[in-house]
């Protein structure tokens, strides 16, 4: 087993060293370095002993280290530490916080040269001085050291933080600034631990290919979902919460209903003639991501990305769909460029377009609860809660129309019963209410939104939030006798509420330690491995075309796609119309942070550099 390797920089009086050397074990190798030169410290008693007593214990002790260029002091092979600590860093004398800054700035790219994959680095703070919602008080964001935005220039994010304590480590005394005799104020210093990031690279869209009979297309995923396609959250090995959630209400339904599963086609081509459902309008269409289809005659194998399972149900399911039109932007249906050659499909926008053809089956069960489940896709506004790509959950329920309301009734009291359970268990007892969940009736007088009240859970959630539908306007041709009842549910959304999840872009995560946190069995809220990212604010103005129009949806779409899904908030400014030309400018606020990855102010910069240029290409606007 190879040895826990531990680095110590900017040690003063080596007093921190000597007594963290107290307490490794034998599998343990402790290297301590300070700037300064060996003479510098003959002077301070307390640093002679303390260095005495870790020559004594065989302890590797360096001077002279400059801690921002530690490439330059370790050779390839003497590199990889498990912990690097720096504790109080300081410019010394009256140095500002951009020299600060700077500092930390350079250490945290140098920590990244010698850092072990899952290795920590452990920067102790003054009060106030790391800019974090962690520090009692917290400074203005300008006036910090902005230390989440100096680690995030060397690939590192904050996965904890906790009050330094020098109790904790009997014996360390804190030196001040080159071990001068003013020491640092400890008082409600904070102990920062910061974890490699994932890599930010620039994705690009997967090619996916699918075979229609005996012709091969393909077509890349739009910029918007790019890494959200053929994930398999639901499927058989996966440990996800999304199938957690989703497995658990199948099974609290099936203790009430007979159920049967339905095997759900990959997310693509809805049937043209589900315009026979009243929510399935032109609107609803424009919010979906059009695609084309391509011939493609190379010599794949099968989809990209994907699984020969994936490629045999997308068969079976496209063979018995129309291709769609597309809607114009005035909501007007365009023809498709042709069945063959190209044609131009969507992204399924929700599994209510696959009703009609279940309750048309022949042998459909009346009185047992029919479940398909997957993933769809809508263009929306960037919010806290909405999100391009999301799972949902159906249930069908078909049942003699003389039984409809015992029926109806039954369904609703037993999916309140098992949402207000799932989603009280992280809860605090003093948090807890009677009822979390309601069903909200429609002007229609017969459909529901079901609607949860979210201010127990987070303080971002400022009002509750609709999770799901209850709709009973289908009938079937076959089944004349039947009423039916379908519930639509965004398991997403559950799922950030049943364990506390404030950001649902986490739920698509890379990161492997996203996953770690659930615990087969058990419901726990939720701790994420990056903690207080930064938020960068980059303004736009540009000049529209009023006869043309501007697409706001599409704006918001573009912002998505560029920026990676680092875009957390547009908000509308200004409008300002020219006294003399007549021309109208329109000004929005960008708000960019991460929730899982270390983003720099460069790449922002260079992020919103390039949505200018977008929308100036595909929204037809002029950047001023």
């Amino acid at each position: 087993m190879a040895p826990r390797r531990l680095l110590l920089v900017g040690e003063g009086n080596f007093s921190f060293a000597a007594a963290l050397s107290e307490t490794l074990d034998q599998n343990t190798r402790l290297t301590a370095t300070c700037l300064q030169r060996p003479a510098e410290l003959t002077r301070d008693p307390v640093a002679r002993e303390n260095l005495r007593y870790l020559r004594e214990r065989g302890i590797d002790v360096r001077f002279g280290v400059d801690c921002t260029q530690l490439a330059d002091v370790f050779e390839l092979h003497d590199r990889e530490f498990n912990q690097i600590y720096f504790n109080f860093p300081h410019c010394g004398r009256k140095a500002g916080v951009a020299k600060n800054r700077e500092l930390l700035a350079k250490f945290f790219q140098s920590c990244a040269d010698v850092l072990a994959e899952k290795g920590e680095v452990h920067v102790a703070l003054c009060r106030g001085q790391g800019g974090t919602p962690a520090d009692k008080p917290q400074r203005e964001w300008h006036n910090s050291w902005q230390v989440v935005a100096m680690a995030a220039l060397g690939g590192l994010i904050l996965s904890d933080v906790y009050p330094f304590s020098c109790k904790a480590v009997p014996g360390y005394k804190c030196t001040g600034y080159r071990s001068q005799d003013k020491s640092f104020h400890v008082e409600g210093a904070l102990n920062h631990v910061f974890t490699r990031s994932l890599p930010f690279e620039v994705s690009q869209p997967r090619i996916f290919r699918i075979k229609v009979g005996n012709q091969w297309f393909s077509f890349p995923e739009p910029e918007a979902l790019v890494g959200k396609l053929n994930r398999g959250f639901l499927e058989a090995p996966s440990c996800h919460p999304i199938k957690t959630i989703n497995e658990k209400l199948i099974a609290e339904l099936g203790k009430a209903f007979p159920l049967k599963r339905l095997k759900c086609s990959f997310p693509l081509l809805p049937q043209e003639d589900a315009s026979v459902l009243p929510f399935w309008n032109c609107d609803f269409l424009s919010a979906a991501f059009w695609i084309s289809l391509h011939e493609d005659n190379s010599n794949s194998e099968s989809l990209t990305g994907g699984t020969s399972q994936d490629v045999e149900d997308f068969l079976v399911s496209f063979s018995e769909l129309s291709l769609p039109k597309n809607p114009g932007r005035d909501g007007k249906e365009e023809a498709c460029e042709g069945t063959y050659g190209q044609a131009k499909v969507c992204l399924r926008p929700s599994l209510l377009v696959h009703v009609q053809d279940v309750i048309e089956v022949p042998d459909f069960l009346s009185g047992s609860l029919h479940i398909l489940s997957g993933p769809v896709f809508q263009k929306c506004h960037i919010l806290p809660f909405t999100m391009p790509a999301f799972h949902e959950t159906l249930f069908i329920l078909g049942f003699n129309q003389n039984l409809k309301d015992g029926c109806l009734q039954s369904l609703l009291d037993h999916l309140k019963g098992i949402l207000d359970s799932l989603l009280t268990q992280t809860l605090l007892e003093s948090s807890k209410l009677s009822s979390l969940v309601e069903f909200v009736l429609q002007s229609n007088g017969k459909d529901y939104m079901i609607r949860v009240k979210t201010h127990n859970f987070s303080p971002d959630c400022t009002e509750d939030l609709i999770i799901g539908s209850v709709t009973t306007s289908a009938t079937s041709v076959i089944h004349k006798d039947q009423c039916f009842v379908f519930v639509s549910m965004n398991l997403d959304l559950l799922a950030m509420l049943v364990w506390c999840i404030s950001d649902w872009r986490m739920l698509w995560t890379f990161d492997n330690r996203f996953l770690k946190n659930f615990v087969p069995g058990k419901i726990e809220p939720f701790k994420s491995h990056s903690l207080y990212p930064p938020c960068y604010v980059h303004d736009i103005s540009f000049w529209i075309d009023e006869k043309k129009g501007f697409d706001e949806l599409e704006f918001h779409t573009v912002a998505r796609a560029v920026s990676q899904d680092t875009v957390i908030s547009i908000q509308f400014l200004s409008r300002f119309q020219h006294p003399k030309t007549q021309q109208v400018s329109l000004c929005y606020r960008l708000t960019y942070q991460t929730c899982d990855k270390a983003l720099t102010q460069q790449q922002v910069a260079s992020m919103q550099s390039q949505f200018r240029k977008e929308i100036q290409q595909r929204l037809y606007v002029i950047p001023r």
